[in-house]
């Protein structure tokens, strides 16, 4: 078995001089570790593990990631928001669990490089174990309350194409959560692009059946486990190298607010606080009034339908504020044969500054939408409720 590492060691370091010639800063032989990740993802198959390897550096080149920085922009507001994560527990047969959650991805403000740097740079902290390595990894793409604007076609190919046969780890499963009902046409196609193999171990789930497939206590408490896990920002690498890996430990408290480009951002024109508090000061409480009913004679910049579905109606307090169908908040759906509305409460994400969804505004609880409001609480992990009204 020596030998066989020896031949694949210096094998992956011939590529590794050939694939980044034009970069001779990069050259160097790849370190023992990083050929028995390759060997053990491809079963000590030499071949095998040398063709995967050339696709992961032919991966890093394509989409441009050649140095991995941690601290730098829009990496590390990446890694701050959570969206992709390696949880810290495992499923019952040793596999690592990576979960992307669907509804933190913005594509109109988060390109594909760094998603995947993001990406990228995590696993390979995970497959330093040698349990990862050996019992494989599985990928569970969330989805719950994410909207049809949280869905990219062409990085879920991209993160796929890499999964199944771009990076050193044994890919055992894919579970897709609480699809909604659009996703099923580009699910279909997505398929597609999946090796046969792999098509039978993607599978769709609600969020209440993922614990029929992962322990309970690996799972966090939004997909019905116990786990409460915390995503951090990593300290940077104590080396520069070509391909850095998460630090084994960091410090919560030397991380910074999560920060993502929303509605609510400084711009030329824009008010400080002094001038808004001197501005109020001025048009005095009429004034206010006034430009409140201005903007409320604005056309609404989306579509209410869902909130004016008839058996959605008696759940509204007022007739006429409603949720707009692009904010609104999903519940989970509930197995009730009488009700088809399960998953529909007047509750809207709404951005913070400098950060997008970070806070939830709905109305006081009707008798009928109690429960509602409590599955809310929970369902989004909601840790302050403050009461507005009388």
């Amino acid at each position: 078995m020596f030998e066989t590492l020896n031949c694949c060691y210096l094998g992956l370091g011939s590529l590794e001089k050939e694939i980044f010639r034009e970069q001779p800063h990069s050259a160097s032989l790849v370190s023992e570790p990083t050929a028995v990740k390759f060997l053990m993802a491809r079963k000590f198959d030499v071949s095998r593990a040398i063709n995967l390897f050339q696709a992961y550096k032919n991966t890093r080149i394509k989409e441009g990631i050649f140095n991995i920085n941690p601290d730098e922009e829009p990496l590390r507001s990446e890694l701050l928001c959570g969206k992709f994560t390696v949880l810290p527990g495992r499923d019952a047969k040793g596999a690592a669990l990576a979960l992307f959650t669907a509804r933190l991805h913005r594509p109109d403000v988060t390109t594909h490089k760094a998603v995947l740097q993001a990406i990228i740079y995590q696993l390979d902290k995970a497959i330093e174990s040698l349990q990862t390595q050996r019992d494989g990894l599985i990928f569970i793409y969330d989805m719950t309350n994410s909207s049809y604007g949280n869905f990219d076609y062409e990085l879920c190919v991209k993160i796929l194409d890499l999964l199944k046969g771009a990076f050193p780890a044994r890919l055992k499963c894919v579970f897709i959560v609480s699809s909604p009902l659009w996703f099923r046409a580009p699910f279909a196609v997505l398929r597609l692009f999946v090796r046969e193999k792999l098509r039978e171990r993607v599978c769709t789930v609600k969020a209440h059946e993922l614990a029929n497939h992962i322990p309970v206590p690996s799972l966090p408490e939004h997909l019905g486990g116990t786990s409460q896990y915390s995503h951090a920002l990593p300290r940077p690498p104590q080396q520069s190298s070509q391909c850095p890996v998460l630090s084994s430990s960091w410090d919560p408290e030397e991380t910074e607010p999560y920060m993502e480009v929303s509605v609510h951002m400084p711009e030329p024109g824009g008010m400080s606080v002094g001038d808004l508090v001197e501005h109020v000061k001025r048009r005095k409480k009429k004034g206010i009034y006034q430009e409140y009913e201005e903007i409320r004679k604005e056309p609404p910049a989306g579509t209410f339908d869902y909130s004016r579905k008839l058996a959605n109606q008696i759940k509204n307090r007022y007739s006429d504020v409603l949720c707009l169908d692009q904010s609104r908040v999903r519940l989970s759906e509930l197995c009730d044969d009488e009700d088809e509305t399960t998953d529909y409460i007047n509750a809207s994400f709404m951005d913070g500054y400098k950060r997008s969804n970070a806070y939830i505004a709905t109305q006081g609880p009707l008798p009928k939408t109690f429960e509602d409001f409590w599955r809310l609480v929970w369902e989004q992990m909601v840790l302050l409720i403050v009461m507005t009204t009388r």
